[in-house]
């Protein structure tokens, strides 16, 4: 646990180095998540609530999907590169040292610009979600079980290229998850529903946490700890299934 807790200090210490280029960045992507609540709020305005999601709901999903998203993609940035890591043959480096290797490639790199998502979405929750104790509460274990699940999920994809010796599944579950997860689930339909809570869990990121903080369901909450769990632990089995297959490609990088 020291050796993690001493590998996320000094990425954060890297990523602090430049201070302006740290707060440019974190700038960027705040301006890009108000750009979303802005087109939210012209679209509601125009067209009404949809399916029973309006404004204010729509915003409470962004605000756990961007801090959420923001900690993955921010805090554990190399959950989205463990498939280009391992198609590479660049994780000699992690191996070699005397601590957990997964833990480690997670925690070892920070990408500053996704920080702007953590601020902002606490930021659009405290203005925006009517925080009290109880809906505060609901947030911060549904930002958690969000955070756990996509993070099992971007593993397990990209593990996936210890098999197939590419990274195209990885990113593809990349960017199909956060497309979606942005949406309500309740637009779609049928299958397609079906697909986004099971196969591709996107509903359970944000759609499920927001709709615990508006109505919570403990029936509900328990599926969506369950979810997460399971992703996790996925994750973490295909990761190290993979590892024994892995090659390394000679290339001693600090991944």
């Amino acid at each position: 646990m020291r050796g993690l807790l001493a590998t996320s200090r000094a990425a954060f210490l890297e990523s602090w180095a430049n201070r302006a280029g740290f707060w440019t960045q974190v700038t960027t992507m705040v301006v890009n998540d108000v750009a979303w609540v802005l087109f939210w709020a012209l679209f509601f305005r125009r067209v009404g609530a949809v399916r029973g999601w309006d404004t204010p709901r729509v915003l409470l999903l962004l605000a756990i999907l961007t801090t959420a998203g923001g900690i993955v993609l921010g805090l554990l940035a190399n959950a989205r590169a463990i498939g280009r890591l391992a198609a590479a043959g660049e994780l000699d480096a992690a191996l070699a040292l005397p601590v957990q290797p997964l833990g480690h490639l997670l925690l070892r790199r920070i990408n500053t610009t996704n920080l702007g998502d953590i601020a902002f979405g606490v930021v659009l929750f405290a203005v925006a979600g009517h925080p009290s104790f109880e809906r505060t509460a609901i947030f911060v274990v549904g930002v958690i079980a969000s955070a756990a699940l996509l993070t099992g999920f971007l593993v397990a994809t990209g593990s996936l290229s210890f098999f197939a010796g590419r990274d195209d599944a990885g990113e593809l579950g990349f960017h199909a998850m956060l497309m979606f997860a942005a949406y309500p689930v309740d637009v779609f339909g049928g299958g397609a529903k079906l697909f986004l809570s099971t196969v591709l869990p996107a509903a359970f990121v944000a759609t499920i946490p927001a709709r615990l903080v508006d109505d919570f369901d403990p029936r509900l909450a328990a599926t969506l700890l369950a979810v997460a769990t399971f992703f996790v632990a996925l994750g973490w089995a295909t990761f190290h299934a993979g590892l024994k297959r892995y090659t390394s490609g000679a290339v001693w990088t600090a991944a």
